[in-house]
């Protein structure tokens, strides 16, 4: 009998609890209150914003290029000998002004041409004047044996008068002084002179050198003047003036012409001084001089060889604002802020420049330029711009 009823326990028990349990869970139920229906809120995205100041802006047209001297050329005998001295300046970076002596060659050889020619002159001018006086004696003869005659000539053939012989005479004369002329200049020639201040760049002779006309002893470039040759696009052209090229007569525009020299970053003021004859085919870009007076006035210097950036200064626009090139998107359409609303605003872009922009048409002072960018944006979507707290602690 006490095995039954524990059985039976086991069996009550349990179903006991489970009923217990279903009866609770179906009153709890019933009283719970169901939530209320929500529409989830719109997102506002967050922006930053720009305010737009607008006034004149000068066109500032970049470029990049090599320096290169005004004059270069290669220091050539025109005579031949041996090399006697050559001046301390000449070597590699050696410094001279216009007129120096930079090299001698031995003269001794040119100095005994010019005494043997002058002595040709001498002996020349002699025979010619002698001639002269003979045919003087035989037009004399000439008029004394016909003074009587009836019928006499008024001048002596020219065979009588000496005239060959004169002729001749005056020829070798001029030949000889022109050989005497020749000579001189050879002497002259032994002496090599700057013919402009400059330096000196690949030296290849030294004393006791034999050297040959022609033969290449040096490079020589001035420094009065360097020249950088700068390739722009035909667009860049409208906006500054190159002499030659573009309407007007007036000067070229300025330039600033900024290099990294021994450390330091210096800045040349240059001008826009001409085109080159013809666009580079292969680049269909023209390549526009800007030169720069005395390059090596300051130290350091500006350098011949030197990759320079250079900033020209081209034409004012009347009313303007530069703003982000990012903040401009397709078609030249601006992102404006209008009463919290994201607004579609057209815009005219006259020139891009680096990451910038000139705006000339399409924003006024004041206006609140969005430059953030959103991947999705719809005319009169919200937005709230950043405050300051809000970027710090981001």
């Amino acid at each position: 009998m006490t095995e039954k009823k524990n059985r039976l326990l086991k069996f009550v028990v349990p179903v006991f609890l489970v009923a217990i349990g279903v009866v609770g869970f179906r009153a709890l139920t019933a009283s719970k209150t169901p939530p209320a229906k929500r529409t989830p809120p719109v997102p506002v995205h967050l922006v930053r914003v720009q305010e737009i100041e607008t006034g004149p802006q000068q066109m500032i047209i970049p470029a990049q290029g090599t320096v290169k001297p005004l004059r270069e050329i290669q220091l050539l005998p025109q005579v031949s000998g041996k090399v006697v001295s050559v001046s301390s300046s000449m070597v590699d970076g050696g410094e001279f002004e216009k007129g120096d002596l930079l090299i001698s060659i031995d003269p001794e050889d040119y100095q005994l041409a010019l005494a043997l020619a002058e002595s040709q002159v001498s002996s020349a001018e002699s025979q010619l004047k002698l001639m002269e006086e003979e045919a003087a004696v035989a037009k004399e003869e000439w008029q004394e044996a016909y003074e009587d005659a009836a019928e006499s000539p008024l001048q002596p053939p020219p065979l009588v008068a000496k005239e060959p012989q004169l002729k001749a005479a005056r020829a070798r004369l001029a030949a000889d002084r022109a050989n005497m002329k020749r000579a001189l200049l050879n002497l002259e020639r032994t002496k090599l002179y700057a013919p402009f201040s400059g330096r000196v760049s690949n030296k290849r002779v030294d004393i006791g050198q034999y050297i040959a006309p022609g033969q290449a002893l040096a490079t020589l470039y001035s420094t009065e003047m360097a020249e950088i040759v700068l390739p722009m696009e035909n667009e860049a052209l409208y906006w500054f003036h190159v002499p030659g090229l573009t309407p007007g007569d007036a000067a070229g525009s300025q330039a600033d012409v900024i290099a990294d020299m021994a450390g330091r970053t210096r800045t040349w003021e240059g001008t826009v001084v001409r085109a080159e004859g013809k666009l580079d085919e292969r680049t269909r870009m023209i390549n526009v001089i800007v030169r720069v007076d005395k390059p090596y006035a300051q130290k350091p210097p500006l350098a011949v060889g030197l990759f320079v950036a250079v900033r020209i200064n081209g034409l004012t626009v009347p009313n303007g604002a530069v703003v982000p090139r990012s903040a401009l998107h397709a078609d030249q359409t601006a992102w404006v802020l209008d009463g919290g609303r994201l607004r579609f605003r057209k815009v005219n872009v006259a020139r891009y420049v680096g990451d910038q922009a000139v705006v000339t048409e399409g924003l006024a002072d004041g206006d609140q330029l969005i430059v953030t960018l959103l991947d999705t944006a719809t005319d009169g979507m919200k937005v709230r711009v950043i405050e300051e707290n809000e970027r710090t602690e981001s």
